[in-house]
C-alpha cells in the first residue's frame, strides 16, 4: 500500500462532509488548482485511485453553433477525466503531462456528457514505482442519449519534478 498523494489528502480532508457538501467541496478544490475546468463547468462527480467521472451540462456557454456541446469542451471533459485519475495516482516528486490526445467524433452529442476514466491496478503500480513513464487511459464518453459521441485515447506521462532552486 502506497502514502496517499497531495491530490488524496487534500480530498481526504473533505471526507467528514455530508454528500452534497463533500462534492462541492471536491469541485472547489479541483478546480481551484485548473481553473479551466472552473470556466467549463465541470462537475467532478467522483474521484477515486481507480476511476474519475466527470460531467459536463449543455450550457450556452459551452455550446457549438449547433446547440450541442462544443468539440473543445467534450475533449475537456475527457481530457479532465484521465488527467484526475492519473493525479490520484502520481507521487508527489512527480509532473504528471498529457502526452498524447486523440478524438474521434463519431456522432452529435445528445444534452450533457459524462466521462468516465480509470486506471488498471498494473498501471497504478508503474505509477507509484517508477520516476517515469507513460500509460494509456482508459476514458468512456457518453451522453443523455447513452451514446458515445466521441473515441478517446489518452497518453499521460509522469517525470520527476525539478528540485527548487
Amino acid at each position: 500500500m502506497t502514502s496517499p498523494n497531495r491530490l488524496q489528502r487534500a480530498l481526504a480532508k473533505l471526507d467528514g462532509l455530508p454528500g452534497p457538501l463533500r462534492r462541492a467541496g471536491r469541485n472547489l478544490v479541483l478546480r481551484r488548482a485548473v481553473p479551466l475546468t472552473g470556466t467549463a463547468g465541470l462537475d467532478f462527480q467522483a474521484l477515486t485511485v481507480e476511476q474519475a467521472v466527470v460531467y459536463i451540462a449543455n450550457r450556452r456557454k459551452i455550446q457549438n453553433h449547433i446547440g450541442g456541446v462544443h468539440a473543445a469542451a467534450m475533449a475537456l471533459v475527457a481530457e479532465s477525466a484521465t488527467g484526475m485519475v492519473v493525479g490520484m495516482n502520481v507521487r508527489d516528486d512527480c509532473l504528471p503531462l498529457c502526452k498524447t490526445m486523440k478524438v474521434k467524433f463519431k456522432r452529435r452529442a445528445q444534452g450533457a456528457l459524462t466521462a468516465t476514466a480509470s486506471l488498471e491496478p498494473e498501471q497504478r503500480q508503474l505509477m507509484h514505482e517508477t520516476d517515469k513513464g507513460e500509460v494509456i487511459v482508459a476514458v468512456q464518453v457518453t451522453d443523455e442519449a447513452g451514446e458515445q459521441p466521441i473515441e478517446c485515447e489518452f497518453v499521460w506521462a509522469w517525470v520527476p519534478k525539478k528540485p527548487q532552486a
